[in-house]
């Protein structure tokens, strides 16, 4: 078969969209059904509440824009948060987002939110999740699944209507990856209150238009300066990135 690859490179990452017509689609759509049943973990609470979010650990050390996380926030919308420290806005940024939307699995019993580590990988799976604000336009089936060389694929099974015509009125949506540093600032005035800034330095936007039943996207990480771990690399290195090495830090 022909494949329709559309390569973007986003600086920290490139991307490809495999069309629902591309056996790699199919290659990438992880069976959990066909996992050993003990490893599968059907997640209890998130899979009967709305706008929740879980802790998840990892097996391994799962690089995300270069730095190395062991846990993750597994939410009920459709995304996975990257951030250390949960907050009402987990939408914003810090994200891993299949398809980010108002889903609310407690509305049929047939929702599930199930994960699986192999050691080597996560897979996230959202089954059968109906959209709290539009329950008739059917249910969602996707999986977001994490690899321990920094790669992200993206896979839907199930997507009835075009993602375009999700509504965001009570729930933003969003197909994509999103990063951010967090600065934590000492409020003088007041004793142990701390205030923390989120910045967003980058994210990768994937065509929502490209997002239907059987389609998948898979991401690859580009290097980045946090891999050099000496002066000599980092200043020479020839990756894009106007990288400089810090003595003191050793970074």
């Amino acid at each position: 078969p022909k494949l329709h690859l559309e390569d973007t490179d986003h600086n920290y990452y490139t991307s490809r969209t495999y069309s629902p017509f591309d056996s790699i689609s199919r290659d990438l759509w992880v069976n959990i059904d066909q996992m050993e049943k003990d490893k599968v973990k059907i997640h209890g609470i998130l899979s009967n509440t709305h706008r929740q979010a879980a802790r998840v650990n990892l097996s391994f050390d799962f690089p995300f824009y270069g730095h190395f996380l062991r846990e993750i926030t597994v939410a009920t919308g459709g995304f996975i948060y990257t951030g250390e420290v949960v907050h009402r806005m987990l939408t914003a940024t810090q994200y891993i987002a299949p398809l980010m939307a108002n889903f609310d699995p407690s509305v049929s019993r047939n929702s599930t939110v199930r994960y699986f580590d192999n050691g080597t990988a996560l897979v996230v799976q959202w089954d059968h999740v109906h959209l709290q604000d539009n329950y008739n336009l059917g249910s969602f089936t996707f999986q977001a699944t994490l690899l321990n060389d920094g790669r992200i694929i993206f896979g839907y099974k199930e997507i009835p209507v075009s993602v375009t015509q999700i509504s965001s009125a009570n729930h933003p949506v969003k197909v994509g990856l999103s990063d951010a540093f967090v600065v934590v600032h000492r409020i003088q005035q007041i004793p142990n209150v701390r205030r923390r800034t989120i910045y967003e330095y980058h994210r990768v936007e994937l065509q929502m238009s490209k997002v239907t039943s059987l389609s998948a996207v898979e991401m690859i990480p580009l290097p980045t300066c946090l891999q050099f771990n000496s002066c000599g690399p980092c200043v020479t290195a020839q990756i894009g990135f106007n990288c400089s090495w810090c003595n003191k830090l050793e970074r």
